[in-house]
C-alpha cells in the first residue's frame, strides 16, 4: 500500500536552512494555527519510513526525498491545504527546492511542475494548532485503495439523526451559515380532519389521539434512521438519508394509524403523506436546524395532494432501487399521475401508493 514516500537514505528532518539547486516557494494557506506540523514518511515501494515534525509556530521543518517520475500530493488535513506536484520530464541530479507555508489565508490548490530527482522540502506552520502534511503518490495503489473505502458519516446521515439535532439543537451551524445538501428526503406529514376530530370528540380527548400519534411518529421515524423536523400543529416534517428509509417510514406510520383510536374505538386517524428527494440548503433559523430550497417546497406540495390515508411520493422516491424492492415485497403498485404543484410552474409527476 502506497502511504507516503521517502528513500532508504532521505527524509531525514532538521532546522538548517540550506542553499542551492532550484528553489520554488509557495503558500498553501489553510485556517489553522499554531502547535506541530509534522509530515510522515511510509513506505510506498520506494523506500523506508521516516518522521519529522515541527512543535511551535513559526517553526520549520526540513525533508529530503527522491521525486518519482509520478503525480505527487502534498496534502495537509487539519488545513485543507493541498500542493499538487506534477514530477515529469528528464530526472535530474540537481536538488530542488520547495518550500509550503501553512498559515491563515486561504490560498487555491495549485500544480507545480518538478523534474524526478532530489527534493528538498520545507514545511513552515505558521498557525497555531498542529498540522500534519504528508506526501501522496497518485498512482494506481492509491486510486485503488481510495475506491475501497466505505461511507461512514455523510451530512445528510448526521443531520437525520435524531440524537444529534436533539443533542446540538442550537450548536449545528452559525446563524449565518448555510450547508448546500446534495441529496436528502423529506417526509411530510398532516392528520385528515383534525379540526373536525376535535369538535366530535372534545378537546381533551382529541389532543390525546393526536399526542398518541406524535409519539408513534417519532418512533418510527427514529428507528428509520430519520429526524423530526419540527412539528406545525398536528403535522410533522421529517427528514432521512435515503428515499427508502423514507418510504418504509410512510407504510410503517400509515399502518400504525390504524391502532390509534379513541376510548370507544370508534374514531381512526387517517394520515396523509407526501415524500420528496433532492438538494437543499440547511440553515440555523429559530434556534434550531431548518432546511429551505425547492426540495421542501415540493414535497410539502405533494402531501398536499393525499386524500385520505394516501401516500404520495415523486418519481426520485419510487425510481431508488431499494424503494423498488420495498413496494415489491409489500405488495404495493405505485399509481403515476401528472399534478401541478402550488408554486410550481411546470406538472411534476406524482406517485401514488394505495
Amino acid at each position: 500500500m502506497i502511504a507516503f514516500f521517502s528513500p532508504p537514505r532521505l527524509g531525514v528532518c532538521d532546522r538548517q536552512d540550506d542553499t542551492g539547486g532550484s528553489s520554488h516557494v509557495q503558500n498553501t494557506g489553510g485556517n489553522c494555527g499554531r502547535g506541530n506540523a509534522a509530515c510522515g514518511f511510509g513506505h510506498g515501494g520506494i523506500g523506508s519510513a521516516a518522521a519529522t515534525g515541527c512543535r511551535h509556530s513559526q517553526e520549520r521543518a526540513f525533508v529530503s526525498v527522491q521525486l518519482p517520475a509520478e503525480f505527487v500530493i502534498v496534502f495537509e488535513p487539519v488545513t485543507h491545504a493541498a500542493q499538487f506536484l506534477d514530477v515529469k520530464g528528464e530526472p535530474t541530479r540537481e536538488r530542488q527546492t520547495l518550500m509550503l507555508t501553512y498559515n491563515k489565508v486561504r490560498a487555491p490548490t495549485g500544480t507545480m511542475v518538478l523534474r524526478p530527482g532530489p527534493l528538498r522540502l520545507s514545511l513552515d506552520n505558521r498557525t497555531d494548532v498542529r498540522v500534519l502534511p504528508s506526501l501522496w503518490i497518485a498512482g494506481d495503489t492509491l486510486h485503488d485503495l481510495l475506491g475501497k473505502r466505505k461511507p461512514f458519516l455523510t451530512a445528510n446521515r448526521l443531520l437525520s439523526n435524531q440524537t444529534f439535532r436533539d443533542i446540538y439543537r442550537t450548536d449545528t451551524l452559525d446563524v449565518d451559515q448555510g450547508l448546500k445538501i446534495t441529496s436528502l428526503t423529506f417526509l411530510f406529514t398532516d392528520l385528515k380532519g383534525s379540526t373536525a376530530l376535535y369538535e366530535r370528540v372534545g378537546d381533551l380527548v382529541a389532543y390525546d389521539l393526536v399526542r398518541a400519534h406524535f409519539r408513534v411518529l417519532h418512533e418510527i421515524v427514529a428507528s428509520e434512521a430519520g429526524a423530526v423536523v419540527k412539528t406545525i400543529g398536528d403535522a410533522v416534517m421529517a427528514t432521512f438519508p435515503t428515499p427508502d428509509r423514507a418510504l418504509a417510514a410512510a407504510l410503517r406510520m400509515r399502518k400504525a394509524m390504524t391502532g390509534i383510536k379513541d376510548a370507544s374505538g370508534a374514531e381512526q386517524l387517517l394520515l396523509k403523506i407526501g415524500i420528496h428527494e433532492g438538494p437543499c440548503l440547511a440553515v440555523t433559523l429559530n434556534d434550531r436546524l431548518d432546511y429551505f430550497g425547492q426540495t421542501v417546497n415540493i414535497a410539502a406540495r405533494v402531501q398536499g395532494l393525499a386524500v385520505s390515508s394516501s401516500i404520495f411520493a415523486t418519481g426520485s422516491v419510487i425510481e431508488h432501487p431499494v424503494s423498488s424492492k420495498l413496494l415489491g415485497t409489500a405488495g404495493v403498485t405505485p399509481e403515476a399521475q401528472r399534478a401541478a404543484l402550488r408554486g410550481i410552474a411546470d406538472e411534476v409527476t406524482v406517485y401514488e401508493i394505495p
